[in-house]
């Protein structure tokens, strides 16, 4: 486990791991040409390997995630420094249509199914990418996202949140993604349903060997899945390392986990009077 300094730096891989599939290198990204979000971000995602990247609201995680899947100039965001590289080839300005073919998919915060359309047309719309090839897919999506396919017929607007999930993940399998990528994919969701979004996640990654990037609030489930995980805050990685080390260091217990060092989770009373800082700020 490595605590990073609060200068920019690069990433180190994980000891023992495949190559790189995703890198990115010191990045810099700034909304409306004013907002500094990202400040020198540099993270690794190996291949076949699932990854957590947590933080707090507003530490700039899903910035990261649009700056690798290309969606920042819909957001007037853009990249003025650093890089991000797919499969060794850098992509930083590549349109996002491009690195979807190229394998990256993204599943966004909030689901953002097309609403209007069934379950089937937005599994369709998902493989658009493949072109005619799209529909040979849709027996893969039914056999990791069983529910789908009894809903088929459904206008996805009127599906239950965890549906809705569901959808936006088999929608973005649709793509035949190497890098699947997850923005809290967990948000709004009833604890079963979580539990069944993160045994799907294991899943796909145990069955199909697909890599994930997984954004999330729920530390937890994320580092239990996940084989490496990086703590996010205030635009840069402060902390990175091996998903099981990361869940017991005191510091992400204490912040992200809400366990005290006993283990035991803490009361209000403790955390109101709690006066030691972070150790990476």
């Amino acid at each position: 486990m490595t605590v990073v300094e609060a200068s920019p730096g690069a990433a180190a891989a994980p000891g023992g791991a495949g190559r790189d599939l995703l890198s990115v290198n010191n990045l810099e990204v700034i909304y409306d040409e004013v907002i500094l979000v990202l400040r020198g971000l540099s993270l690794s995602v190996p291949e076949g390997q699932i990854v957590a990247l947590l933080g707090s609201n507003g530490a700039g995680k899903s910035t990261t995630l649009k700056a690798i899947s290309g969606l920042l100039p819909t957001e007037h965001g853009e990249v003025t420094d650093g890089d991000v590289t797919f499969d060794g080839a850098e992509i930083t300005r590549v349109p996002a249509a491009t690195r979807v073919k190229r394998g990256i998919s993204l599943v966004m915060e909030g689901r953002r199914v097309f609403e209007h359309l069934t379950v089937h047309e937005n599994l369709i719309a998902g493989g658009y990418s493949r072109g005619r090839h799209a529909g040979d897919d849709l027996d893969r999506v039914y056999e990791f996202l069983p529910r789908l396919s009894a809903l088929g017929a459904r206008t996805a607007g009127y599906l239950s949140g965890g549906e809705q999930q569901m959808l936006a993940i088999g929608r973005a399998l649709m793509s035949r993604p190497r890098l699947l990528m997850l923005d809290e994919p967990s948000l709004g969701l009833a604890p079963l349903l979580v539990e069944e979004v993160f045994r799907i996640i294991r899943r796909l990654n145990t069955e199909l060997g697909l890599t994930a990037l997984v954004v999330e609030q729920n530390a937890t489930r994320a580092l239990e899945v996940a084989h490496r995980g990086y703590i996010m805050e205030q635009g840069r990685i402060v902390l990175e390392g091996n998903a099981a080390e990361l869940a017991e260091n005191p510091d992400v217990k204490e912040f992200y986990l809400g366990l005290g060092e006993a283990g035991g989770k803490k009361s209000y009373r403790d955390v109101k009077h709690y006066k030691r800082r972070k150790r990476w700020l």
